[in-house]
Protein backbone atom coordinates (compact mmCIF):
# COMPACT_ATOMS: atom_id res chain seq x y z
CA UNK A 1 0.00 0.00 0.00
CA UNK A 2 1.49 3.49 -1.20
CA UNK A 3 2.41 6.10 1.02
CA UNK A 4 2.29 8.71 -0.81
CA UNK A 5 -0.69 9.80 -3.53
CA UNK A 6 -0.58 12.55 -5.45
CA UNK A 7 -3.37 14.69 -5.00
CA UNK A 8 -4.25 14.83 -9.10
CA UNK A 9 -4.73 11.24 -8.75
CA UNK A 10 -7.62 11.80 -5.06
CA UNK A 11 -8.81 15.04 -7.79
CA UNK A 12 -9.54 12.65 -10.37
CA UNK A 13 -11.31 10.05 -8.34
CA UNK A 14 -13.56 12.57 -6.14
CA UNK A 15 -14.48 14.51 -9.15
CA UNK A 16 -15.13 11.29 -11.27
CA UNK A 17 -17.24 10.15 -7.94
CA UNK A 18 -19.25 12.96 -7.84
CA UNK A 19 -20.13 13.13 -11.21
CA UNK A 20 -20.37 9.66 -11.93
CA UNK A 21 -19.96 10.64 -15.51
CA UNK A 22 -16.26 10.15 -17.03
CA UNK A 23 -16.73 13.00 -19.50
CA UNK A 24 -18.43 15.79 -17.11
CA UNK A 25 -15.80 14.81 -14.25
CA UNK A 26 -12.96 15.40 -17.29
CA UNK A 27 -14.36 18.23 -18.56
CA UNK A 28 -14.70 20.14 -14.93
CA UNK A 29 -10.93 18.76 -14.54
CA UNK A 30 -10.42 20.25 -17.97
CA UNK A 31 -8.57 17.47 -19.08
CA UNK A 32 -9.49 14.70 -22.00
CA UNK A 33 -11.50 11.68 -21.05
CA UNK A 34 -8.87 9.48 -21.60
CA UNK A 35 -6.51 11.17 -19.18
CA UNK A 36 -8.97 11.14 -16.56
CA UNK A 37 -8.96 7.23 -16.68
CA UNK A 38 -5.35 7.32 -16.74
CA UNK A 39 -5.46 8.55 -13.48
CA UNK A 40 -8.25 6.79 -11.85
CA UNK A 41 -6.63 3.03 -13.17
CA UNK A 42 -3.01 4.75 -11.80
CA UNK A 43 -5.08 5.29 -8.24
CA UNK A 44 -6.09 1.64 -8.58
CA UNK A 45 -2.84 0.19 -9.67
CA UNK A 46 -1.16 2.12 -6.14
CA UNK A 47 -3.82 1.09 -3.97
CA UNK A 48 -4.71 -2.41 -5.22
CA UNK A 49 -8.51 -1.89 -5.55
CA UNK A 50 -10.97 -1.19 -7.86
CA UNK A 51 -12.91 2.37 -7.03
CA UNK A 52 -15.13 1.87 -10.19
CA UNK A 53 -17.47 -0.34 -12.32
CA UNK A 54 -18.03 1.09 -15.78
CA UNK A 55 -20.56 0.17 -18.20
CA UNK A 56 -21.61 1.36 -21.55
CA UNK A 57 -24.67 2.92 -19.81
CA UNK A 58 -23.35 3.82 -16.19
CA UNK A 59 -20.56 4.73 -13.96
CA UNK A 60 -20.95 3.49 -10.19
CA UNK A 61 -18.67 3.48 -7.01
CA UNK A 62 -17.59 -0.28 -5.97
CA UNK A 63 -17.98 -0.39 -2.05
CA UNK A 64 -13.95 0.28 -2.05
CA UNK A 65 -14.83 3.80 -3.72
CA UNK A 66 -17.47 4.77 -1.90
CA UNK A 67 -15.71 3.71 1.55
CA UNK A 68 -13.07 5.49 0.41
CA UNK A 69 -14.53 8.72 -1.11
CA UNK A 70 -14.34 10.31 2.48
CA UNK A 71 -10.93 10.05 3.19
CA UNK A 72 -10.17 11.46 -0.59
CA UNK A 73 -12.40 14.59 0.02
CA UNK A 74 -10.60 14.96 3.32
CA UNK A 75 -7.49 15.20 1.96
CA UNK A 76 -7.82 17.77 -0.58
CA UNK A 77 -9.90 19.80 1.26
CA UNK A 78 -6.84 19.86 3.81
CA UNK A 79 -4.54 20.02 0.63
CA UNK A 80 -6.78 23.10 -0.70
CA UNK A 81 -6.71 25.13 3.29
CA UNK A 82 -2.99 24.89 3.58
CA UNK A 83 -2.84 26.12 -0.21
CA UNK A 84 -5.13 29.23 0.64
CA UNK A 85 -3.23 29.80 3.81
CA UNK A 86 0.10 30.33 2.06
CA UNK A 87 -1.48 31.72 -1.09
CA UNK A 88 -4.15 34.08 -0.13
CA UNK A 89 -3.61 34.67 3.72
CA UNK A 90 -7.20 33.33 4.75
CA UNK A 91 -9.29 35.71 2.99
CA UNK A 92 -12.73 35.20 2.28
CA UNK A 93 -14.54 33.50 -0.37
CA UNK A 94 -16.72 36.29 -1.99
CA UNK A 95 -20.27 33.93 -3.41
CA UNK A 96 -22.47 35.94 -5.20
CA UNK A 97 -25.98 34.34 -4.70
CA UNK A 98 -28.27 36.74 -7.10
CA UNK A 99 -30.75 36.95 -4.16
CA UNK A 100 -31.25 35.21 -0.58
CA UNK A 101 -32.64 31.70 -0.44
CA UNK A 102 -32.91 29.50 -3.39
CA UNK A 103 -30.83 26.54 -4.56
CA UNK A 104 -27.74 28.64 -4.23
CA UNK A 105 -27.88 30.00 -0.73
CA UNK A 106 -28.58 25.89 0.06
CA UNK A 107 -25.20 24.93 -1.51
CA UNK A 108 -23.70 27.70 0.57
CA UNK A 109 -24.99 27.50 4.24
CA UNK A 110 -23.98 23.40 3.48
CA UNK A 111 -20.82 24.59 2.96
CA UNK A 112 -20.47 26.67 5.54
CA UNK A 113 -21.57 23.29 7.59
CA UNK A 114 -18.94 21.37 6.31
CA UNK A 115 -16.12 24.12 6.69
CA UNK A 116 -17.32 26.11 9.65
CA UNK A 117 -13.46 27.42 9.81
CA UNK A 118 -13.71 29.23 6.34
CA UNK A 119 -15.12 32.76 6.30
CA UNK A 120 -17.13 32.18 2.73
CA UNK A 121 -18.77 35.87 2.24
CA UNK A 122 -22.00 36.68 0.21
CA UNK A 123 -22.72 39.19 -2.21
CA UNK A 124 -26.02 39.95 -4.71
CA UNK A 125 -25.60 41.18 -7.76
CA UNK A 126 -28.49 40.70 -10.32
CA UNK A 127 -27.33 37.91 -12.31
CA UNK A 128 -24.45 36.01 -13.36
CA UNK A 129 -23.96 38.20 -16.38
CA UNK A 130 -22.97 40.81 -14.25
CA UNK A 131 -21.33 38.47 -12.01
CA UNK A 132 -18.95 37.40 -14.50
CA UNK A 133 -16.74 39.97 -15.42
CA UNK A 134 -16.38 40.09 -11.58
CA UNK A 135 -14.94 36.59 -11.55
CA UNK A 136 -12.72 37.44 -14.48
CA UNK A 137 -11.28 40.81 -13.02
CA UNK A 138 -11.19 39.61 -9.34
CA UNK A 139 -13.68 41.13 -7.93
CA UNK A 140 -15.57 37.80 -6.83
CA UNK A 141 -14.57 34.72 -6.54
CA UNK A 142 -17.70 32.31 -6.86
CA UNK A 143 -21.01 32.68 -8.30
CA UNK A 144 -24.47 30.39 -9.74
CA UNK A 145 -26.28 30.92 -13.04
CA UNK A 146 -26.85 29.93 -16.22
CA UNK A 147 -23.81 29.11 -17.84
CA UNK A 148 -24.92 28.57 -21.33
CA UNK A 149 -26.32 31.66 -21.70
CA UNK A 150 -23.44 34.02 -21.25
CA UNK A 151 -21.51 35.15 -24.10
CA UNK A 152 -18.93 32.50 -25.69
CA UNK A 153 -15.36 34.32 -24.15
CA UNK A 154 -16.58 35.18 -21.02
CA UNK A 155 -17.66 31.40 -20.63
CA UNK A 156 -14.45 30.30 -21.98
CA UNK A 157 -12.85 32.36 -19.18
CA UNK A 158 -14.81 30.55 -16.62
CA UNK A 159 -14.55 26.96 -14.83
CA UNK A 160 -18.52 25.63 -13.96
CA UNK A 161 -19.71 22.66 -12.55
CA UNK A 162 -23.53 21.60 -13.34
CA UNK A 163 -25.38 22.37 -9.46
CA UNK A 164 -29.22 21.55 -10.16
CA UNK A 165 -31.75 21.41 -13.35
CA UNK A 166 -34.23 23.93 -11.88
CA UNK A 167 -37.74 23.52 -13.19
CA UNK A 168 -39.13 26.71 -14.32
CA UNK A 169 -42.21 28.50 -12.75
CA UNK A 170 -44.45 32.00 -13.05
CA UNK A 171 -44.88 34.22 -10.68
CA UNK A 172 -48.55 35.75 -10.74
CA UNK A 173 -50.55 38.43 -8.57
CA UNK A 174 -52.73 36.40 -6.45
CA UNK A 175 -55.59 37.81 -8.64
CA UNK A 176 -54.03 37.12 -11.98
CA UNK A 177 -56.55 34.43 -13.94
CA UNK A 178 -53.87 31.69 -14.03
CA UNK A 179 -53.32 32.28 -10.21
CA UNK A 180 -56.12 29.74 -9.58
CA UNK A 181 -54.54 26.73 -11.16
CA UNK A 182 -52.04 24.22 -9.49
CA UNK A 183 -49.77 24.41 -12.67
CA UNK A 184 -49.74 26.22 -15.75
CA UNK A 185 -49.40 24.27 -19.09
CA UNK A 186 -47.13 25.93 -21.38
CA UNK A 187 -50.21 26.73 -24.06
CA UNK A 188 -52.34 27.70 -21.90
CA UNK A 189 -50.14 30.93 -21.82
CA UNK A 190 -51.18 31.70 -25.18
CA UNK A 191 -52.46 35.81 -25.54
CA UNK A 192 -50.22 36.89 -22.38
CA UNK A 193 -46.96 38.73 -22.58
CA UNK A 194 -44.16 36.94 -20.39
CA UNK A 195 -41.91 38.85 -18.23
CA UNK A 196 -38.67 37.63 -19.21
CA UNK A 197 -36.23 40.37 -17.76
CA UNK A 198 -35.68 42.08 -20.56
CA UNK A 199 -35.27 45.17 -18.75
CA UNK A 200 -32.20 43.77 -16.82
CA UNK A 201 -28.85 43.61 -18.23
CA UNK A 202 -27.55 41.75 -15.51
CA UNK A 203 -29.43 38.62 -15.74
CA UNK A 204 -28.94 38.06 -19.84
CA UNK A 205 -28.85 34.78 -19.68
CA UNK A 206 -31.86 34.51 -17.88
CA UNK A 207 -33.32 36.67 -20.55
CA UNK A 208 -32.13 34.68 -23.22
CA UNK A 209 -33.48 31.22 -21.87
CA UNK A 210 -36.74 32.55 -21.25
CA UNK A 211 -36.30 33.82 -25.49
CA UNK A 212 -35.34 30.23 -26.44
CA UNK A 213 -38.62 28.89 -24.47
CA UNK A 214 -41.37 31.72 -25.71
CA UNK A 215 -39.71 31.12 -29.53
CA UNK A 216 -40.22 27.37 -28.98
CA UNK A 217 -43.76 27.50 -28.10
CA UNK A 218 -44.82 30.42 -29.68
CA UNK A 219 -45.22 32.94 -26.81
CA UNK A 220 -45.43 36.66 -26.57
CA UNK A 221 -42.71 38.29 -24.30
CA UNK A 222 -43.41 41.43 -22.37
CA UNK A 223 -41.82 44.74 -23.43
CA UNK A 224 -38.93 45.95 -21.27
CA UNK A 225 -39.28 47.30 -17.98
CA UNK A 226 -36.90 48.33 -15.32
CA UNK A 227 -36.56 45.64 -13.23
CA UNK A 228 -37.36 46.24 -8.95
CA UNK A 229 -35.23 45.20 -6.34
CA UNK A 230 -36.18 43.96 -3.31
CA UNK A 231 -38.85 42.03 -2.26
CA UNK A 232 -41.65 44.57 -1.77
CA UNK A 233 -40.50 46.36 -5.17
CA UNK A 234 -41.29 43.45 -6.44
CA UNK A 235 -44.30 42.93 -5.06
CA UNK A 236 -45.49 46.54 -5.87
CA UNK A 237 -43.94 45.48 -9.96
CA UNK A 238 -46.24 42.53 -10.29
CA UNK A 239 -49.25 44.62 -9.13
CA UNK A 240 -48.47 47.20 -11.26
CA UNK A 241 -47.59 44.96 -14.53
CA UNK A 242 -49.75 42.04 -13.78
CA UNK A 243 -47.46 40.03 -16.39
CA UNK A 244 -46.12 36.75 -15.53
CA UNK A 245 -42.66 36.70 -14.77
CA UNK A 246 -40.80 33.59 -15.25
CA UNK A 247 -39.30 32.07 -12.08
CA UNK A 248 -37.48 29.24 -11.09
CA UNK A 249 -39.64 26.68 -8.75
CA UNK A 250 -38.82 27.68 -5.06
CA UNK A 251 -38.49 31.18 -6.01
CA UNK A 252 -38.70 33.01 -2.51
CA UNK A 253 -42.20 34.04 -1.40
CA UNK A 254 -43.20 37.21 -2.51
CA UNK A 255 -46.37 38.90 -1.03
CA UNK A 256 -49.22 39.31 -2.83
CA UNK A 257 -48.05 36.78 -5.14
CA UNK A 258 -48.10 32.76 -6.15
CA UNK A 259 -45.76 30.67 -7.96
CA UNK A 260 -46.85 28.10 -10.64
CA UNK A 261 -44.84 25.32 -11.78
CA UNK A 262 -44.49 25.41 -15.70
CA UNK A 263 -45.84 21.85 -17.38
CA UNK A 264 -46.26 20.19 -20.79
CA UNK A 265 -43.22 19.98 -21.01
CA UNK A 266 -41.79 21.06 -17.88
CA UNK A 267 -39.24 23.37 -18.81
CA UNK A 268 -35.57 23.38 -16.76
CA UNK A 269 -32.84 26.07 -16.17
CA UNK A 270 -29.62 24.47 -15.60
CA UNK A 271 -27.61 26.04 -12.74
CA UNK A 272 -23.71 25.91 -12.21
CA UNK A 273 -21.26 27.33 -9.69
CA UNK A 274 -18.78 28.85 -11.29
CA UNK A 275 -15.42 30.07 -10.51
CA UNK A 276 -12.06 31.42 -12.19
CA UNK A 277 -10.05 28.52 -13.03
CA UNK A 278 -7.08 27.92 -10.80
CA UNK A 279 -9.06 29.31 -7.98
CA UNK A 280 -7.34 27.44 -4.62
CA UNK A 281 -10.00 28.09 -1.65
CA UNK A 282 -10.94 25.64 1.23
CA UNK A 283 -14.42 27.51 0.47
CA UNK A 284 -14.56 26.38 -2.78
CA UNK A 285 -14.11 22.83 -2.17
CA UNK A 286 -16.60 22.83 0.64
CA UNK A 287 -18.87 24.81 -1.58
CA UNK A 288 -18.51 22.11 -4.93
CA UNK A 289 -18.81 19.00 -2.26
CA UNK A 290 -21.59 20.67 -1.12
CA UNK A 291 -23.52 20.92 -4.67
CA UNK A 292 -22.84 17.58 -4.71
CA UNK A 293 -23.83 15.77 -1.88
CA UNK A 294 -27.14 18.26 -2.35
CA UNK A 295 -27.64 17.01 -5.61
CA UNK A 296 -27.40 13.05 -4.86
CA UNK A 297 -29.68 13.18 -2.20
CA UNK A 298 -32.21 15.75 -3.66
CA UNK A 299 -32.10 14.46 -7.23
CA UNK A 300 -31.35 17.92 -8.60
CA UNK A 301 -30.11 16.76 -12.19
CA UNK A 302 -32.46 13.78 -12.77
CA UNK A 303 -34.35 15.41 -16.02
CA UNK A 304 -38.49 15.12 -15.55
CA UNK A 305 -39.38 13.11 -18.34
CA UNK A 306 -40.34 15.11 -21.74
CA UNK A 307 -38.74 18.00 -20.44
CA UNK A 308 -37.94 20.83 -22.45
CA UNK A 309 -33.80 22.57 -22.50
CA UNK A 310 -32.65 24.61 -25.18
CA UNK A 311 -29.37 22.85 -26.82
CA UNK A 312 -27.07 24.84 -25.50
CA UNK A 313 -27.91 23.62 -21.94
CA UNK A 314 -28.12 20.65 -23.00
CA UNK A 315 -24.53 20.13 -24.07
CA UNK A 316 -23.52 20.82 -20.78
CA UNK A 317 -24.48 17.45 -19.46
CA UNK A 318 -22.77 15.58 -21.69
Amino acid sequence: MPRDVHPRLLRAFTTAAEELHFGRAAARLFVAQQALSRDIRALEDQLGLTLFTRTTRRVELTAHGIRLLPAAQAALAAQDTFVSAAARGGEPLLVDLNSPGLTSGRVLAAARELAPEVEMLARFHSGLAAAAPKILDGGLDVAFGRVAGLDAKVREGLAHQVVRLEPLALLLPEDHPLAARRTVPLKELSGYAVDIGTGNPGTTEWTDLGAKLLARFGLGAAAPHTMPVGIEEMSLYLRRHREPVLAAVGAETIPGTVLRPLVEPVPLSVLSLVWRPGLRHPGLAALRTAAARLGETGGWLRRPAGCWLPAADLALLG
